[in-house]
């Protein structure tokens, strides 16, 4: 049946109850029956998640200004926790490279005790958070705004892992971007040619494996192989052993920090920083895996569960926990049921920390460097960017004041700046749309029964095709309604053969909007389901192409009518209904 549906953000008649809001994604799963083969099928994914996760944990830790042990406790605790309470059913958590920056900072200005009493407020403001049900309100961070300090990171990374790179002498690192490089620079003579060598081959091994052999593990093969080979040829090159002992062979018993009104008063700003960060973190990844899934997930129960993960972590000794990206892009194209496949990440990480953690000391910190090198690499997301500079003045600000600011000031700074310029420049699109084309509706207006014209029969061939269903999209179309379209326009069904979305009455459309249309469309042709686009504006239909909503993705037509005449392949009129 042709269904008309009015996508606003008006807010539902009845309001979700506290367990629909709270419950964890791995009880749902439960529920729903959980057979030996969806184990089998999470066991494997958890093992495939949990070798990615290995080199990647220890390589985060250390350029966090921690130990690579700390890595390896935020993984198993914090991943565990994740997984068991959060509000996705692929969300795989650990410590992320978009924290190295703000860990390092924490680290050089307060020392460990402080980043583990940071990590532990920010578990308690993230619980906070998502009881107060604050998770919905992310969806208000701009595109360009995340684009920006993404990329913002990566720079950092990378001009942080230059010294391992290289293997070059430097006392002290500065931590701010321009004197980093300075300090760098001024050294670059006592470059190591054994570091180089292994750093390269390390990079060659990741990109080339990835190209050759996507399904193989290259993170731990180029990591297996450098460390045996700078072992057999003796090379001179710093290791996880000779720089900070090696890993213990368990995890240490929980304790609390050190506690005082005065060191919570100096950690505060870090503890806000990192709450800040890890939700926007951890919410993106898991809208990242719905789009990939085409499932749900529950923003505030994701995250208390990130907040009790932080507390976890903490008590254990690690670093800060939030869900990550790449690794739950693994772990859904690895075949994952649900969340049993990141608590079997966690757990395969606990066994090789046992068996194998002697074995560690022998991985070169050059190895490690240009895993975050690659790491680094693919956080800078070049087409969205270029895209951002292209589509407009706006969004192209918006974005260069992020990524600015994130480099050479305060990732915070970046976010708090990006994010206020984006309303501002939100304020004043929205002023400009008070002259609106008019377009004549699907139907027209309903008239009295007594009016003097012969009113139009009911025509039920507008509503007898199951195959086709009919979007309207009404008012302004931006960052902050994006996540609420997004939700209804991913339950379409795979077997409708077409879809129509009317934006007629959508005077303004940003990039964030753009952007999860193109991405529909694109996920609709894959499905064979063909995307028509009718009543969009010289300037709406302009955004929605740079963004992916083109042939033969989407295709344009003047209205809903014309559509339809093109689908069912026979002429349809406009008729005013009862």
């Amino acid at each position: 049946m042709n269904r008309l549906v009015t996508i606003s953000e008006s807010r539902s008649a009845a309001e979700p109850t506290f367990a629909e809001l709270f419950t964890p994604k791995l009880v749902t799963v439960l529920r729903e029956g959980y057979g030996f083969a969806d184990f089998r099928a999470d066991a494997i994914s958890g093992l495939t998640v949990a070798i990615v996760a290995l080199p990647l944990s220890m390589a985060i830790a250390i350029a966090s200004g921690a130990t690579p042990d700390r890595g390896l406790y935020t993984a198993i605790v914090g991943g565990f926790l994740i997984s068991l309470l959060g509000g996705s059913r692929f969300q795989i958590g650990g410590p992320a490279g978009a924290f190295i920056v703000l860990v390092a900072a924490t680290v050089a200005r307060h020392g460990i005790d402080g980043l583990i009493l940071a990590t532990l407020l920010a578990g308690l403001f993230l619980i906070a958070a998502g009881f107060l049900r604050l998770g919905t309100y992310i969806k208000y961070i701009p595109y360009s705004v995340t684009v920006g300090f993404t990329a913002g990171i990566g720079v950092i990374i990378f001009a942080s892992q230059i010294k391992d790179l290289l293997g070059l002498t430097l006392a002290h690192e500065p931590g701010p971007f321009v004197a980093k490089v300075e300090a760098l620079w001024g050294v670059i003579g006592t470059a190591s040619p054994a570091a180089i060598a292994i750093s390269a081959l390390t990079i060659v091994m990741i990109v080339g494996l990835r190209m050759w052999r996507p399904t193989f593990p290259g993170l731990l093969f180029a990591v297996i192989v450098t460390a045996f080979g700078a072992w057999l040829f003796g090379l001179p090159v710093e290791t996880i052993g000779t720089r900070f002992g090696g890993i213990p062979q368990m995890l240490p018993a929980p304790s609390l920090p050190a506690l005082s009104l005065d060191k919570v008063q100096a950690v505060l700003p870090d503890a806000v920083a990192f709450a800040l960060l890890g939700a926007i973190e951890s919410l993106l990844s898991a809208v990242v895996a719905d789009g990939m899934t085409g499932r749900r997930h529950r923003s505030n129960c994701e995250l208390v569960a990130q907040g009790v993960a932080n507390i976890g972590s903490a008590l254990f000794g690690g670093i800060c926990v939030t869900g990550t990206i790449a690794r739950t892009a693994t772990n859904v194209r690895s075949g994952a049921h649900g969340p049993i496949a990141g608590i079997m990440h966690s757990l395969f990480l606990l066994l090789f920390m046992l068996v194998a953690a002697p074995l560690a000391s022998f991985i070169p910190l050059a190895t490690l460097a240009a895993v975050l090198a690659v790491v680094a690499w693919n956080m800078v997301e070049r087409n969205e960017f270029a895209t951002l500079i292209r589509a407009s003045w706006g969004d192209a600000a918006v974005l260069l004041v992020t990524f600015l600011l994130t480099v050479f000031r305060d990732l915070t700074e970046g976010i708090v700046v990006g994010f206020a310029l984006g309303s501002v420049l939100f304020i004043h699109r929205m002023a400009q749309t008070t002259d609106i084309e008019t377009r004549a509706p699907l139907a027209g207006d309903d008239r009295p029964d007594g009016a003097p014209d012969a009113r139009q029969p009911y025509d039920s061939s507008l509503a007898s095709d199951r195959d086709v269903m009919i979007y309207r999209i009404t008012g302004a179309f931006f960052f902050g309604a994006a996540s609420t379209v997004g939700s209804v326009l991913d339950n379409i069904s795979t077997r409708r053969k077409a879809m129509i979305i009317d934006f007629a009455a959508v005077p303004f459309l940003d990039s964030t909007a753009a952007n999860v249309i193109g991405r529909m469309a694109v996920k609709a042709r894959r499905k064979n389901v063909r995307v028509f686009l009718t009543g969009t504006s010289t300037s709406v239909r302009r955004a929605l192409k740079t963004y992916g909503a083109r042939p033969p993705a989407a295709e344009f037509r003047a209205d809903i009518v014309q559509a339809l005449n093109e689908i069912k392949g026979s002429p349809v009129t406009a008729k005013t209904g009862e």
